[in-house]
Protein backbone atom coordinates (compact mmCIF):
# COMPACT_ATOMS: atom_id res chain seq x y z
CA UNK A 1 0.00 0.00 0.00
CA UNK A 2 1.22 3.37 -0.91
CA UNK A 3 0.04 6.78 0.14
CA UNK A 4 1.64 10.19 0.01
CA UNK A 5 2.58 11.30 3.01
CA UNK A 6 2.98 14.88 3.94
CA UNK A 7 6.63 15.75 5.02
CA UNK A 8 7.15 16.85 8.30
CA UNK A 9 10.60 16.82 8.73
CA UNK A 10 14.00 16.24 6.92
CA UNK A 11 14.92 12.80 8.59
CA UNK A 12 12.86 9.81 7.89
CA UNK A 13 10.86 7.48 10.30
CA UNK A 14 10.43 4.04 9.20
CA UNK A 15 8.66 1.47 11.95
CA UNK A 16 8.73 -2.59 11.94
CA UNK A 17 6.11 -4.58 13.11
CA UNK A 18 5.28 -8.32 13.56
CA UNK A 19 3.87 -10.78 15.76
CA UNK A 20 6.58 -12.20 18.23
CA UNK A 21 9.12 -14.28 16.90
CA UNK A 22 8.44 -12.54 13.81
CA UNK A 23 12.36 -11.52 13.38
CA UNK A 24 11.78 -7.82 13.14
CA UNK A 25 14.22 -6.79 15.69
CA UNK A 26 16.65 -8.71 13.56
CA UNK A 27 15.70 -6.79 10.49
CA UNK A 28 15.36 -3.29 12.58
CA UNK A 29 19.39 -4.14 13.12
CA UNK A 30 20.11 -4.93 9.67
CA UNK A 31 19.05 -2.13 8.27
CA UNK A 32 20.72 0.50 10.59
CA UNK A 33 23.87 -1.18 10.03
CA UNK A 34 23.40 -0.88 6.07
CA UNK A 35 22.23 2.93 6.54
CA UNK A 36 25.34 3.78 8.72
CA UNK A 37 27.47 1.74 5.81
CA UNK A 38 25.91 4.63 3.82
CA UNK A 39 26.65 7.64 5.81
CA UNK A 40 23.07 7.56 7.35
CA UNK A 41 23.02 8.78 11.02
CA UNK A 42 20.64 6.24 11.90
CA UNK A 43 18.86 6.15 15.74
CA UNK A 44 17.60 2.62 16.78
CA UNK A 45 14.74 2.67 18.92
CA UNK A 46 11.43 0.30 20.57
CA UNK A 47 8.20 0.47 22.22
CA UNK A 48 7.95 -0.29 24.90
CA UNK A 49 10.54 2.64 26.06
CA UNK A 50 12.95 2.39 29.50
CA UNK A 51 11.00 5.25 30.78
CA UNK A 52 8.89 5.87 33.79
CA UNK A 53 5.71 4.41 31.69
CA UNK A 54 7.32 1.93 29.40
CA UNK A 55 8.82 0.41 32.53
CA UNK A 56 5.12 -0.17 34.17
CA UNK A 57 4.28 -1.76 30.70
CA UNK A 58 7.25 -4.43 30.96
CA UNK A 59 5.97 -4.69 34.80
CA UNK A 60 2.71 -5.69 33.28
CA UNK A 61 4.09 -7.79 30.94
CA UNK A 62 6.12 -9.77 33.27
CA UNK A 63 3.53 -10.58 35.44
CA UNK A 64 4.79 -8.37 38.31
CA UNK A 65 1.67 -5.63 37.97
CA UNK A 66 -2.00 -6.86 37.34
CA UNK A 67 -4.20 -4.40 35.71
CA UNK A 68 -6.91 -4.03 33.30
CA UNK A 69 -6.55 -4.15 29.63
CA UNK A 70 -7.96 -0.03 29.00
CA UNK A 71 -4.82 1.00 31.79
CA UNK A 72 -2.68 -0.93 29.52
CA UNK A 73 -3.80 0.74 26.36
CA UNK A 74 -3.34 3.93 28.02
CA UNK A 75 0.24 3.37 29.20
CA UNK A 76 1.19 2.62 25.73
CA UNK A 77 -0.49 5.91 24.47
CA UNK A 78 1.53 7.60 27.11
CA UNK A 79 4.59 6.09 26.46
CA UNK A 80 4.18 6.62 23.07
CA UNK A 81 3.76 10.29 23.06
CA UNK A 82 6.75 10.49 25.75
CA UNK A 83 8.69 8.52 23.30
CA UNK A 84 8.04 11.30 20.52
CA UNK A 85 8.24 14.13 22.51
CA UNK A 86 10.95 13.80 25.39
CA UNK A 87 13.49 16.40 25.17
CA UNK A 88 16.52 13.61 26.29
CA UNK A 89 16.12 11.42 22.75
CA UNK A 90 12.43 12.06 21.63
CA UNK A 91 12.07 10.80 18.23
CA UNK A 92 11.05 14.13 16.79
CA UNK A 93 14.00 15.94 18.34
CA UNK A 94 16.44 13.49 16.44
CA UNK A 95 14.60 13.46 13.32
CA UNK A 96 14.24 17.22 13.13
CA UNK A 97 18.03 16.84 12.68
CA UNK A 98 17.54 14.71 9.87
CA UNK A 99 18.71 11.01 11.37
CA UNK A 100 16.94 8.06 10.08
CA UNK A 101 14.67 6.83 12.92
CA UNK A 102 14.29 2.98 12.97
CA UNK A 103 11.25 1.86 15.70
CA UNK A 104 10.75 -1.52 16.60
CA UNK A 105 6.88 -1.29 17.14
CA UNK A 106 4.66 1.89 16.79
CA UNK A 107 0.79 2.32 17.23
CA UNK A 108 0.30 -0.36 15.07
CA UNK A 109 1.29 -3.06 17.91
CA UNK A 110 -1.43 -1.05 19.93
CA UNK A 111 -4.25 -2.37 17.47
CA UNK A 112 -2.95 -5.33 16.93
CA UNK A 113 -2.40 -6.22 20.36
CA UNK A 114 -4.70 -4.86 22.20
CA UNK A 115 -7.83 -4.86 19.57
CA UNK A 116 -8.47 -8.70 21.24
CA UNK A 117 -9.80 -7.35 24.05
CA UNK A 118 -10.77 -3.81 22.97
CA UNK A 119 -12.97 -2.07 20.50
CA UNK A 120 -9.97 -1.40 17.71
CA UNK A 121 -11.56 1.93 16.68
CA UNK A 122 -11.39 3.06 19.95
CA UNK A 123 -7.72 2.20 20.46
CA UNK A 124 -7.39 4.03 17.16
CA UNK A 125 -8.54 7.01 18.13
CA UNK A 126 -6.76 7.03 21.98
CA UNK A 127 -3.31 7.05 19.19
CA UNK A 128 -4.42 9.57 17.10
CA UNK A 129 -2.35 12.07 18.81
CA UNK A 130 0.57 9.93 18.06
CA UNK A 131 -0.30 9.71 14.52
CA UNK A 132 -0.90 13.77 14.26
CA UNK A 133 2.63 14.03 15.56
CA UNK A 134 4.55 11.73 13.26
CA UNK A 135 3.18 8.98 10.95
CA UNK A 136 6.14 6.68 9.84
CA UNK A 137 7.41 7.11 6.21
CA UNK A 138 6.79 3.18 5.96
CA UNK A 139 5.21 0.63 8.29
CA UNK A 140 7.26 -2.37 7.96
CA UNK A 141 5.37 -5.47 9.27
CA UNK A 142 7.42 -8.45 8.77
CA UNK A 143 4.86 -11.46 8.69
CA UNK A 144 5.22 -15.42 9.78
CA UNK A 145 2.66 -17.99 10.53
CA UNK A 146 2.16 -17.84 14.52
CA UNK A 147 3.01 -21.49 15.01
CA UNK A 148 6.89 -20.46 13.67
CA UNK A 149 6.92 -17.46 16.26
CA UNK A 150 5.51 -19.23 18.95
CA UNK A 151 8.20 -21.85 18.31
CA UNK A 152 10.78 -19.21 18.05
CA UNK A 153 10.37 -17.59 21.56
CA UNK A 154 9.85 -20.50 23.28
CA UNK A 155 13.58 -21.43 21.85
CA UNK A 156 14.85 -18.26 22.91
CA UNK A 157 13.08 -17.02 25.94
CA UNK A 158 12.90 -19.38 29.95
CA UNK A 159 9.98 -17.03 30.01
CA UNK A 160 6.40 -15.97 28.22
CA UNK A 161 5.21 -12.46 28.66
CA UNK A 162 1.85 -11.65 28.46
CA UNK A 163 0.46 -11.98 24.93
CA UNK A 164 2.95 -14.51 23.98
CA UNK A 165 0.84 -17.96 23.51
CA UNK A 166 0.30 -19.60 20.49
CA UNK A 167 -4.12 -18.48 20.66
CA UNK A 168 -3.32 -14.93 20.83
CA UNK A 169 -0.86 -14.57 19.00
CA UNK A 170 -3.26 -16.02 16.36
CA UNK A 171 -5.66 -13.21 17.30
CA UNK A 172 -2.31 -10.58 17.05
CA UNK A 173 -2.32 -11.31 13.70
CA UNK A 174 -5.24 -11.50 12.15
CA UNK A 175 -5.65 -7.48 14.17
CA UNK A 176 -2.82 -6.66 12.32
CA UNK A 177 -4.46 -7.06 8.89
CA UNK A 178 -7.65 -5.76 9.85
CA UNK A 179 -6.03 -2.51 10.88
CA UNK A 180 -3.86 -2.49 7.80
CA UNK A 181 -7.61 -2.58 5.86
CA UNK A 182 -8.79 -0.06 8.05
CA UNK A 183 -6.17 2.42 7.82
CA UNK A 184 -4.87 1.70 4.27
CA UNK A 185 -5.99 4.88 2.78
CA UNK A 186 -3.85 6.50 5.68
CA UNK A 187 -0.71 4.79 6.03
CA UNK A 188 2.27 3.25 4.24
CA UNK A 189 2.76 -0.33 4.51
CA UNK A 190 4.66 -2.82 3.53
CA UNK A 191 4.13 -6.47 4.44
CA UNK A 192 7.35 -8.98 3.96
CA UNK A 193 6.73 -12.94 4.47
CA UNK A 194 9.44 -13.21 7.58
CA UNK A 195 9.74 -17.28 6.85
CA UNK A 196 13.18 -16.53 4.38
CA UNK A 197 16.68 -16.63 5.53
CA UNK A 198 18.15 -13.67 7.47
CA UNK A 199 20.03 -12.25 4.44
CA UNK A 200 17.07 -12.72 1.84
CA UNK A 201 14.82 -10.62 4.26
CA UNK A 202 17.56 -8.07 4.41
CA UNK A 203 17.86 -7.92 0.92
CA UNK A 204 13.96 -7.52 0.32
CA UNK A 205 13.25 -5.07 3.04
CA UNK A 206 16.37 -2.91 1.04
CA UNK A 207 14.76 -3.48 -2.28
CA UNK A 208 11.69 -2.75 -1.23
CA UNK A 209 12.73 0.53 0.57
CA UNK A 210 16.09 2.14 -1.15
CA UNK A 211 13.54 4.51 -2.86
CA UNK A 212 12.91 6.25 0.31
CA UNK A 213 17.22 6.96 0.65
Amino acid sequence: MSVKLKKKYKGRFIAFEGIDGSGKTTQVARLANRLRSLKFQVYETCEPTDSPFGSLIHQIMTGRIKTVHEAIAALFVADRIDHLLNDTNGIIHKIKQGMVILNDRYYFSSYAYQSPHLNMDWIIKANSISADILRPDLNIFIDIDPEIGFERINKERSHLELYENLESMKKVRECYFKSFSKLKDEENILIIDGKDKKDNIEELIWNKISYLF
